[in-house]
């Protein structure tokens, strides 16, 4: 978290602790609050503040939007969604199809990106909602939102865009992508973990999962976490204000990162695209045949460098990324993922350091297996 936001946030909780919907002085002072904050997430994605709601995350936005689409819309009964979306995508997908929906998944290539066309073939007139994330979390791919969002326009399908691996690291603009629904969450800004947001443009129509207030315009009820939100808001301010020299700094450390990892030969393959322009900056990813890979994570935590095999919210299973095994490879060739993530603090002086530690522990898991 910035240091920035965390001072803010620290003067909410010690200065406005009032509930944000009542109406007397402390209440008015929280709820000011959470309007600024609110304008100025929906500046980050050029919209207007009130088509902006709060939620506890990106997984609740995602899982909003789509249970709240085909709630709204129960004449239809398909729904569209990539093959390398994450999981709080997928899984509401899951859920929904034990429901009786149909489920497409759109498959994607050997750099995760998806295909245009055959993602517009796969709507049809009882689609409810599709999806396709603006970049992918695990390998980095940007996806042909813009062109997915035109195909779903003229099927009038309504699109949700998962942001919340771009924002901060990419231009997330709502009026240029096209987007119907888009989520995001506030950690990945720089604010803090357990707030997010879902954008609900015009026309756009929602079935609330939750019941009990008039917040969020109904669509999510409940007390607002204020600081929280603030926090939230001040991140979105500060990462859209240094949008293109974080992105170019970031690009230009990822280039190293991934030569130096080679250039050790250690038998790391890259995946995701080769053209760095086609990738969110600052994320690398490999795959090392033959190895562990809960047991290179393990021994790179050893060495100070705090890496993942995937998504975040999966790196304790054991099965293969499903982003992997959908771009083509092996399951075997997955075992050892390696999602190495660069942000706001990481320095030149990070990417030796980080490359031999991956070189000393590949190397040692590999003469292990030898033995």
């Amino acid at each position: 978290m910035r240091p920035e936001v965390l001072s803010a946030m620290d003067e909410v909780y010690r200065n406005a602790w009032g509930n944000a919907s009542s109406v007397h002085a402390a209440g008015r002072q929280a709820r000011a609050l959470v309007e600024r904050a609110r304008e100025r997430v929906a500046e980050l994605l050029r919209v207007e503040p009130f088509r902006i709601v709060f939620t506890s995350g990106g997984t609740e936005a995602n899982n909003l939007a789509l249970f709240g689409a085909v709630g709204a819309a129960p004449g239809r009964r398909h729904v569209v969604v990539s093959a390398i979306e994450h999981h709080s995508v997928l899984d509401t997908a899951r859920a929904l199809e034990r429901g009786g929906y149909r489920v497409t998944t759109v498959p994607a290539d050997g750099e995760g990106r998806i295909g245009v066309e055959a993602f517009a073939r796969a709507l049809c007139g009882d689609t409810a909602v599709c999806a396709l994330m603006l970049a992918n979390n695990e390998v980095g791919t940007i996806q042909p939102v813009r062109a997915a969002a035109e195909a779903a326009a003229d099927t009038g399908v309504p699109l949700l865009v998962d942001a919340v691996a771009a924002a901060g690291k990419i231009p997330v603009v709502v009026p240029d992508l096209g987007a119907d629904l888009l989520t995001l969450s506030a950690h990945k800004l720089g604010g803090p973990q357990g707030v997010g947001a879902l954008y609900v443009g015009p026309g756009c129509e929602l079935a609330p999962m939750l019941h009990g207030g008039g917040q969020e315009r109904r669509w999510r009820p409940g007390t607002e976490n204020v600081a929280a939100i603030v926090g939230f808001g001040l991140a979105a301010e500060l990462a859209g204000r240094e949008l293109d020299a974080a992105a170019a700094r970031l690009r230009s450390l990822s280039r190293s990162l991934v030569s130096a990892i080679l250039d050790a030969d250690c038998g790391a393959v890259p995946t995701g695209p080769a053209d760095p322009e086609a990738r969110v900056p600052g994320l690398c990813s490999f795959v090392f045949p033959g190895l562990d890979g809960e047991a290179l994570l393990v021994a790179l935590d050893l060495q100070g460098v705090y890496a993942g095999a995937g998504a975040a919210c999966t790196s304790g299973s054991l099965l293969p990324s499903h982003v992997l095994t959908a771009m083509g490879l092996p399951p075997a060739a997955c075992r050892a993922a390696l999602r190495l993530s660069l942000g706001r603090d990481s320095q030149e002086e990070d990417i030796a350091l980080a490359a031999s530690a991956v070189a000393r522990a590949v190397r040692r898991q590999a003469a292990l297996a030898r033995s």
